[in-house]
């Protein structure tokens, strides 16, 4: 570290976009600015994604049932998923926090960290770089909150509590001050189970714990966590920002109007499922190794199970005999399903390369040469024109 510290000892942000799909859809129709704007499924068991600063007015917020989102706003303009805008705009943003650092660790489409301690000597420090951010986004029609700090941890909780269309700058020498005030729930891995034993504990601020001796937290709640927890709370935070792509996956889910509840019915639309992300996959000329489905049940918990194969697949037949293994792994007394979800990561390009078991003849049709059979005919004549036996015996 150098002396001119708030240079070099708050190199990382922390830029969250706020309200991002609301806001996105302000962006595409300007008429909406300054109303309250819900975006999410329009059904009648469509959540809510994102909503404007106007609607949280009213109560309105991300994973509620729009239907009673309706009831609390029903002035409010609603809209429905834009997922391709809002990765078009997505790239966009991602194209301003490159001009300023290769150092991006992207998060999701509209969060990420920067390590701008290369960038001074171009762009000045840091709280002048997150100015600029927040300009260059604005541009686009957007608003974002930028935390600036010595670390992840610390820019994260900055961008959080300077919300929205802020900058809180976290200087090193002010970290205790800014962060001993705080609940223990705002510690990273700090849920409703850990935060009631540190209670327990008499721990109720982030100073308390930062105030215990190390070992006798380590003792309290175990080793790795005591250890993680009496870190963070001492603003300790050593991992670096590493640049990364977002795992890439091609899948198909569904939340369905009625909630699924017998097993001949929720393996007939994993089935459905596994075939369209097998479609998808094919139509990019992909094969995946990573099968993972998605459960969410009528109490709105949410699942997800994946299992890694030694080998490519890209065939709804391969694809679904993996979904409905993991499904009967979950083996739920009374499976009442909200949603479904089938996807494929661990992608490659081209068509599964597969090794032949001994006296097995690869001239023979099988169960690609099926595939591309099916991917002609629906290329021809549409999605639904042909499709699994078994989808076909459905009740009209």
């Amino acid at each position: 570290m150098g002396n001119n510290g708030a240079v070099e000892t708050t190199p990382i942000l922390h830029v969250d976009m706020d309200a991002f799909y609301a806001t996105v859809e302000v962006a595409k129709d300007p008429s909406l600015k300054g109303k309250p704007v819900i975006v999410g499924g329009q059904g009648g068991r469509g959540v809510v994604t994102s909503a404007s600063y106007e609607a949280r007015a009213f109560g309105v917020t991300s994973a509620m049932p729009m239907v009673r989102a309706k009831r609390l706003c029903p002035h409010a303009e609603f809209r429905s998923n834009d997922f391709e805008a809002y990765q078009d705009y997505s790239s966009k943003i991602r194209t301003i926090f490159d001009s300023y650092t290769p150092l991006v660790e992207p998060l999701s489409l509209d969060e990420a960290f920067l390590d701008v301690s290369g960038s001074v000597k171009i762009f000045g420090p840091p709280v002048e770089i997150a100015r600029r951010i927040k300009a260059d986004v604005a541009s686009l029609g957007l608003a974002c909150t930028v935390g600036v700090a010595p670390n992840k941890f610390l820019a994260k909780l900055a961008s959080n509590a300077g919300k929205p269309d802020g900058l809180l700058v976290v200087p090193h020498d002010d970290v205790q001050r800014f962060l001993h005030p705080l609940d223990v729930g705002a510690l990273w891995g700090v849920g409703e189970k850990t935060a009631e034993v540190l209670r327990r504990l008499g721990l109720k601020t982030v100073g308390d714990i930062a105030n215990l001796p190390r070992r006798t937290l380590e003792r309290a709640v175990g080793d790795a966590v005591g250890s993680h927890l009496w870190h963070l709370a001492n603003g300790i935070d050593e991992r670096a920002v590493t640049p990364h792509e977002p795992n890439k996956q091609v899948g198909s889910e569904e939340t369905f109007a009625s909630d699924l509840d017998a097993r001949e019915e929720i393996l007939r639309e994993i089935l459905r499922l596994s075939d369209r992300t097998a479609s998808r996959l094919r139509s990019k000329a992909m094969c995946g190794r990573t099968v993972t489905l998605k459960v969410r049940w009528s109490n709105f918990k949410t699942i997800t199970r994946s299992r890694t194969l030694d080998h490519p697949i890209d065939t709804a037949a391969e694809i679904y005999s993996v979904a409905r293994s993991l499904f009967e792994d979950l083996d739920p007394e009374r499976p009442r399903i909200r949603l479904l979800g089938v996807a494929m990561s661990g992608l490659a390009d081209g068509n599964p390369v597969k090794q032949l078991q001994l006296g097995e003849d690869d001239s023979k049709p099988g169960w690609n040469d099926a595939a591309k059979a099916v991917d002609d005919v629906r290329r021809r004549f549409g999605d639904e024109a042909l499709g699994p036996a078994t989808l076909l015996d459905e009740p009209g």
